[in-house]
């Protein structure tokens, strides 16, 4: 395979000058010794096997499990925040610099993501389809403000305010009955009479965060519809991987159809890292109630399931069971949750067998936030273990 990097960039190189000229003491928290990895940040042995598996060296996250061995904007984000939870500065920043140089142009705050990355038909390495991913977007702007808080790199958060500026122009809009909300993306989702809506995107936590820091912009309001959607959009009590919204209101996506599988498990993962002091826990999980009961009859989670019709097929990977802990902790089903844990795979097999990428990150998340390594507070904050 080629190198990946690309030639040095002057606007890059400034920018990452600027985020690194933070020193270290001044103030980050020391890690205990105890759970220390050899590179300086927390151990996680999960998230050390991924990386070790998928992670090059200048820091692009290879989707293994795709023939292309692509890179996605969504995944560049999700390492952002698991070596923020590992309190790995140098990882860190190979991650955000490798995204930064090919994704984004060299100034993420001016440029939001590429959303796919990879070889294109004449072997060359490149961006393959420019269109951000409003996901990826806020997982990134999110990590690099909390990374901010937490090491003391204001340049952080500076990036990450470019990168919300952009957010509301390019992919939040007013949808007439409803009012802001956030697309999947700058393009392609805007039909003639309605809009298409991703309900995972759209993780509480963080829009909690976007709205502290700026109380008067959209997010509140984004929000509330958001509770709305989960709300309106799942009638037996599961989530659709995607919806739509005219005037009249939600109704079933007429591309991916009323399909609840591999998008719409993560609604349920963000729903139960939510702080339970946040005014839409509640209301989420109850919205949200058909994988609970699908857990208590059953302790598998369903692949699929078509969410007007409550009818379920198939049992979904491991990622799948990681993903409801959270879920099901939140909720007072400790004892349920700790036997879930239990069937997934010990290190020794996720050493053994190559990781699948989509579900190895929702193992990442479930057992990262079920072992305590992080959790969220109801203003949208951080609080990994190390701090």
């Amino acid at each position: 395979m080629a190198n990946s990097a690309e030639c040095p960039n002057l606007q890059r190189r400034r920018l990452l000058q600027a985020i690194g000229a933070a020193s270290m003491a001044a103030g980050v928290p020391e890690v205990l010794a105890a759970t220390a990895s050899p590179r300086g940040g927390v151990g996680w042995p999960a998230w050390e096997i991924l990386a070790g598996s998928s992670l090059s060296n200048d820091g692009r996250m290879i989707d293994r499990s795709a023939s292309d061995l692509r890179t996605t904007s969504e995944g560049q984000s999700y390492a952002l925040f698991f070596a923020l939870v590992c309190n790995d500065q140098a990882q860190f920043d190979r991650i955000l610099g490798w995204t930064v140089d090919n994704l984004a142009g060299g100034d993420m705050s001016k440029r939001l993501p590429a959303w796919l990355w990879g070889r294109d038909e004449d072997g060359r390495w490149r961006v393959l389809d420019d269109n951000p991913a409003s996901d990826s977007d806020l997982w990134l702007a999110y990590t690099l403000i909390e990374a901010g808080r937490l090491w003391r790199r204001p340049a952080l958060l500076e990036v990450a305010k470019g990168m919300l500026a952009q957010v509301r122009e390019r992919e939040i809009v007013d949808l007439p009955g409803l009012g802001p909300m956030l697309l999947p993306g700058a393009q392609g989702f805007v039909e003639d009479d309605y809009w298409r809506l991703n309900p995972s995107y759209l993780p509480m936590p963080l829009l909690r965060r976007f709205a502290t820091i700026n109380p008067r912009s959209p997010w509140p309001a984004i929000a509330r519809n958001t509770l709305r959607m989960l709300q309106d959009t799942a009638p037996k009590g599961f989530a659709p991987d995607w919806t739509a919204w005219r005037p009249s209101g939600f109704f079933t996506d007429p591309v991916k159809g009323a399909m609840g599988s591999y998008d719409a498990i993560r609604v349920y993962l963000w729903a139960g890292m939510t702080d339970p002091r946040d005014l839409a826990f509640k209301p989420m999980l109850a919205a949200l109630h058909g994988p609970l009961a699908r857990l208590r009859a059953q302790s598998t989670m369903v692949e699929r399931v078509d969410t007007r019709l409550g009818s379920q097929t198939g049992t979904g990977p491991y990622g799948f069971t990681a993903a409801v802990l959270p879920y099901l902790q939140s909720q007072g089903e400790s004892a349920l949750a700790a036997r879930l844990r239990t069937t997934l795979p010990d290190v020794a097999r996720l050493r053994a067998d190559p990781p699948a990428y989509y579900s190895h990150n929702l193992l990442l998340f479930g057992t990262g936030w079920f072992d305590r390594r992080y959790r969220f507070r109801a203003d949208g904050q951080l609080r990994p273990a190390w701090a």
